[in-house]
């Protein structure tokens, strides 16, 4: 399922991109989950990340969709944002906000069509995995490999990650089941380890980039076979 959100203040239009995405599900065999916003207010509002693309119009009434986007990349470095527009100067400006692409008005199918490919082609890319962390005032979307490891604490769960530390509510139950299959594997019952970064066994502990995080009896046979499991497959 691709999260796509239509950003678009002409009916016109609106109808026409409607039509071209319900034309290429069929054709791609893709499946779609769309949300029409009618200004760029509407999407930055309470934007939280859920979207993989977003068609874009610049010139719209109260919001255009130049400051729309460096609103939204302020907390989504990832989306991609396709610009729609009917003057070629203002995608060029794109670009500076991380547009992956640009359609000119008037839209022909077969333009939207190479376009809309694009995208969905890099969104299918394999590697890189991300999720959505829930986190005072907001969420924040990280890549798996960037997050080091996970800490209960109390009702909360603080990741420890390239960026920085961020607590968020959460149990360690729903964060396994969240991570299951992205190498993550449990030291003790107050932590979440990405075997990606974990550097030795020292101590009846885990190194995790020079922090040592005690592995407790019952947890450490099945941690020692996640990572050589883990180090097997990646060396």
């Amino acid at each position: 399922m691709i999260r796509i959100a239509v950003v678009e203040d002409e009916e016109l239009y609106i109808s026409q991109l409607l039509q071209y995405l319900e034309d290429y599900q069929k054709e791609e065999k893709e499946e779609f989950q769309i949300k029409v916003f009618r200004d760029g207010d509407g999407i930055t509002s309470d934007y939280k990340a859920q979207y993989d693309i977003i068609l874009m119009d610049i010139q719209m009434k109260f919001i255009d969709g130049m400051t729309a986007a460096e609103e939204i990349r302020k907390v989504d470095s990832e989306v991609v944002i396709i610009f729609i527009t009917n003057m070629s100067q203002y995608a060029i400006r794109g670009y500076e906000v991380g547009a992956l692409d640009y359609i000119l008005k008037p839209v022909s199918y077969f333009a939207f069509c190479q376009k809309l490919k694009r995208a969905v082609s890099r969104l299918k890319r394999p590697g890189k995995k991300f999720v959505v962390i829930p986190i005072k005032g907001g969420v924040k979307r990280m890549e798996v490999s960037d997050i080091y490891y996970i800490e209960s604490v109390g009702h909360n769960l603080v990741y420890y990650t390239k960026e920085g530390s961020f607590s968020s509510g959460g149990t360690m139950k729903s964060a396994q089941e969240a991570f299951q299959g992205m190498h993550f594997s449990r030291g003790n019952k107050g932590y979440l380890i990405n075997l990606e970064h974990v550097e030795g066994v020292k101590d009846k502990c885990a190194v995790v980039k020079g922090n040592q995080l005690l592995l407790s009896r019952p947890r450490m046979n099945a941690f020692m076979q996640d990572l050589t499991k883990y180090w097997s497959e990646v060396k």
